[in-house]
């Protein structure tokens, strides 16, 4: 099992930042080359596309944990990724909100897999953060609300 924990500050309330979070529609304005759709409750499933075009793969999940504006928890039931995700919105008052994006997922090609994830774990990394910066210019610009 590979874990993966990426945390942003954003300068926006809790429930706006997991408003956004939460609104699969809008995954492709801030999520590094990834649509998704999605229900809203334990039970629910979430479809995210990751790629360019239509080289990529699909991330099916079904929501395992659903504690809004807290807390959303996945179980990632795909070919590709297997495992759960989460992320957290922390409130940290003076209308500023913390996102933990967690990840702890199966990895593949088991020993090359294992030997390899160092190496894959800062690509993914980088790519999470990167999409965190975005999400944030995101809420923050006030386009989120705007849609």
């Amino acid at each position: 099992m590979a874990e993966l924990v990426v945390t942003h500050d954003i300068a926006a309330p809790q429930q706006q930042v997991w408003d956004v979070l939460v609104d699969w529609d809008v995954h492709d304005q801030w999520m590094l080359g990834t649509r998704a759709t999605g229900g809203h409750g334990v039970g629910e499933p979430v479809e995210a596309f990751t790629g360019v075009g239509r080289l990529g793969f699909l991330d099916t999940m079904t929501i395992v944990v659903w504690e809004p504006p807290h807390r959303a928890v996945v179980r990632h039931t795909g070919t590709v990724v297997r495992g759960s995700g989460a992320f957290e919105v922390r409130d940290l008052g003076a209308g500023r909100s913390r996102v933990v994006w967690s990840e702890w997922v199966d990895l593949p090609f088991g020993a090359v897999g294992r030997l390899g994830w160092p190496v894959a774990k800062m690509a993914v990394a980088a790519g999470v953060r990167f999409s965190l910066r975005r999400l944030q210019r995101y809420v923050e610009s006030g386009r989120a609300g705007a849609r």
